[in-house]
This record gives structure tokens, C-alpha cells and sequence, in this order.
């Protein structure tokens, strides 16, 4: 077929159907799952992702299918997903098979137009020659057609020897769902989920990359409750995938109470089915001020001035 091969038959008939019958309804443009207004289906999934380009595309591939036989309307890939992580998965971007990269791309974009989904792609993004490449996630629709980017806006220093750092936010629209995104240290940053919860956003996909590190390591440990912490104070739903190569720890769904709905092993390939229902209602702690909070307001009322509060020395 070309000078890049899948061996997996069930794969491989999908790539051929996407070949050989384009725009064929017959063929690529199944039914799907059936979409109802302010909910849809999320599979969160994770693997073992390497340097090794075409292992990595063979697994979002078989996952984007086994995601669309679970009946999901979207499939959310980890951080690098399809390129591997520089610094962990490779130790140099010099020689990188950009031409391979871009060749999955398309096809990975081709199959969600065969299984008619959406798609949240962990990869990098060329520039040019002299600048250093961005690390991204793609919102590839049902029609496969990329129809934005999110840039890493938080990197690590490790990450600035070989990515430039994003500027923008991303907001989507899946059937009446206001979709953000986010990748990794980003959830350090608590600036960023406020920027979202102005944006109306109701869920945020966050990619990670916390894998191979030194058993032990406190990643697995405070990734999770931070991102929980960041749910429950805004107020929407968050979906967290990672790589599953030893040590890491598993995709996560968390709900706007800030509560773990449900979570996946970790260190092994998996697929995470979560619901979305606008309709649904959550504890809200802070519903009440936190519009006025993020407007400067840090007090639920007006303190009084009386000399007794104010002389704060006294008793």
C-alpha cells in the first residue's frame, strides 16, 4: 500500500476502505452513536506510547475503533500520543521522520471520518526550520478535518529544549458542550482553568505525559487530586489521559464536585467510557461567589468597619 505498514487485519481494512472508497456514505460515513443535545460519550484512552511512530499510530487506531464500538463520540489521546515525548521517548528531535508523523496524521484523520468521531490528538506541530516545533493536541471532527490546535502554553524547562510555548486558549462545541483543552504542567497553573470557566467551558480534556519516571515518584500521587481540585473550584468535567509505560498513573474522569467517577489501571493500555450530562446536577460549593471572585470580589460580603475589626491587634 505505501512504505508504511499496520499489521493488523481488522486495521488495515479500515485504511483500505478509506483508500480505496472515499466519500463513499456506504463506507465512511457510519451512523455512529446517536447524539442527544448537552450529553455525549468520552473515551479517555491510554498506552504505552514510544519513540517508535507507527507502534504509537497502530494504537490510537485500534483504540479509535474499539471507542467508536463503545458507542463514544470522541476519543482523548495523551500528550505525544502519535510522536513519542522528547526528553523520555527520544533524546534529540535531530533526524525525527516528519514526513512519517505527517503520513499517520492523515490517516488517523481519515479513520475518524470512516468511524465518524471526534478525535483529540497528541502530537507535534512543525514549524520551520530554526524554530522549535509545538507541543499539541489536534480536534480532528467527524469529517476529518483538524479544526484547531491547542499549543502547551506551560512548559517545563525540560520541555523548552525542544518545544516553543503556546498563547492561546481552545474552545469546541460538541452538541451543545463547551469543550477546553489543556496538556500537562498546565495543571499548575490555576489562571488557566479560571480563563475557562469565563469561557462557559463545561468539560476540559487535559493530556498528559507522566510516564517512565523513578518509582516513587510524586506525580501519581498529586496529579490527579490537583486536577480534581481544579474541577470542583470551576465547576466542570475533566477527562485525564497519560501514557501507560511504566511508571505512570491511568486516565482519570472526574465530575464538577471535583469526585472521581472512574479511573483506569495503571501501567497497562486501556479505554475509559465517561458520560456527559449538562442536564445532571453537581455540588457546587462555590457557586454562589465565584463569578464575583474572579471579578476581585475576595469576600462573600461586605466586611464591617467597625474599630474593633479594624484594629486587628486588640483583642
Amino acid at each position: 500500500m505505501n512504505k508504511y505498514c499496520i499489521n493488523n487485519p481488522y486495521l488495515m481494512m479500515a485504511l483500505l476502505v478509506i483508500l480505496f472508497f472515499p466519500g463513499n456514505p456506504l463506507f465512511c460515513q457510519p451512523a455512529g452513536p446517536k447524539w442527544e443535545q448537552n450529553k455525549m460519550s468520552i473515551a479517555s484512552c491510554q498506552f504505552p506510547i514510544s519513540n517508535q511512530i507507527e507502534d504509537n499510530a497502530r494504537w490510537i487506531m485500534e483504540q479509535m475503533v474499539s471507542a467508536h464500538d463503545s458507542g463514544a463520540h470522541i476519543a482523548h489521546f495523551p500528550e505525544c500520543a502519535l510522536s513519542g515525548y522528547p526528553g523520555v521517548d527520544m533524546k534529540t528531535l535531530d533526524g525525527f521522520d516528519w514526513q512519517m508523523l505527517h503520513h499517520y496524521t492523515d490517516t488517523i484523520m481519515g479513520l475518524a471520518k470512516t468511524l465518524n468521531m471526534w478525535v483529540l490528538l497528541g502530537s507535534m506541530h512543525m514549524l520551520e526550520e530554526g524554530f522549535k516545533p509545538m507541543n499539541s493536541l489536534y480536534v480532528i471532527n467527524p469529517s476529518g478535518e483538524i479544526i484547531d490546535r491547542y499549543d502547551k502554553r506551560f512548559c517545563t524547562n525540560g520541555d523548552l529544549n525542544y518545544f516553543s510555548a503556546g498563547d492561546h486558549f481552545v474552545v469546541f462545541d460538541l452538541n451543545g458542550i463547551k469543550c477546553g483543552l489543556l496538556i500537562c504542567f498546565d495543571v499548575r497553573f490555576p489562571e488557566l482553568y479560571r480563563e475557562y470557566r469565563k469561557l462557559d467551558v463545561d468539560m476540559i480534556f487535559q493530556s498528559f505525559y507522566n510516564a517512565r519516571q523513578k518509582p516513587g515518584g510524586i506525580h501519581p500521587k498529586i496529579m490527579p487530586v490537583t486536577s480534581q481540585a481544579r474541577a470542583a473550584t470551576n465547576h466542570f468535567y475533566m477527562s485525564l489521559t497519560n501514557s501507560s509505560a511504566p511508571s505512570s498513573w491511568p486516565c482519570y474522569f472526574i465530575t464538577p464536585d471535583g469526585l472521581v467517577q472512574n479511573k483506569l489501571e495503571p501501567d497497562m493500555p486501556g479505554i475509559l467510557i465517561s458520560e456527559v450530562d449538562l442536564t445532571e446536577k453537581y455540588y457546587d460549593a462555590s457557586r454562589r461567589y465565584r463569578n464575583e471572585a474572579m471579578e476581585g470580589k475576595l469576600s462573600s460580603a461586605a466586611t464591617p468597619e467597625h474599630p474593633r475589626n479594624l484594629n486587628r491587634k486588640a483583642l
